[in-house]
């Protein structure tokens, strides 16, 4: 009876919501190279409204230390330009036509020191939205056994399966802060 009541595959596939958010902050956080995925949270202002980079251009890494962004509508030029000034990124936009040509500039130690901490802290972040998971996990189980629809045996054993999962999860959010960390640290 306890199968048909709790789904560990949902809360699985909200831990690994978690993880792939932090992949995607990851993304953003540059390393001194260049990856289309570093300009994807900046915002234009275009046609009235607030669209996605990707929505007014094509961004294309043609080396590794630049980045390009043609757009597409002559006069969304300066637009994106704008938004990529205004992004926080440390990028210096040059304009060519409707081309748009980023440099990416070698990062000194204190910029790296700097972006390991901001790493750390989207670490954080997924971890905390694990165990946030885990403990409505708990909640629900707790509630299973009182309403009597799972007896203290599958409890237990159904407690002991969501808290491998978390530690899996947390290993595997460790594991990708280690790998960025030596991404940025990578001189």
């Amino acid at each position: 009876m306890a199968d048909t009541e709790f789904d560990l595959d949902d809360v699985e596939r909200r831990m690994r919501g978690a993880l792939q958010a932090l992949k995607q902050e990851f993304g953003g956080l540059r390393t001194g190279r260049a990856s289309a995925s570093l300009l994807e949270p900046i915002v234009v202002e275009a046609y009235g409204q607030s669209m996605p980079i990707n929505q007014v251009g094509t961004i294309g890494v043609p080396e590794p230390r630049m980045l390009t962004v043609q757009v597409w509508d002559k006069g969304m030029v300066s637009a994106v330009d704008k938004a990529i000034r205004n992004s926080g990124l440390g990028l210096n936009p040059n304009v060519d036509g409707t081309l748009i040509r980023l440099p990416i500039p070698e990062l000194n130690q204190e910029r790296r020191t700097e972006l390991t901490k901001i790493a750390a802290k989207y670490t954080e972040q997924a971890r905390v939205a694990v165990r946030n998971v885990r403990r409505d996990a708990m909640d629900e189980l707790k509630r299973l056994e009182k309403d009597a629809h799972m007896s203290q045996d599958d409890h237990k054993s159904w407690t002991e399966k969501v808290q491998k999962l978390t530690d899996r999860i947390v290993g595997e959010i460790d594991a990708a802060l280690a790998h960025k960390e030596a991404e940025i640290m990578q001189v």
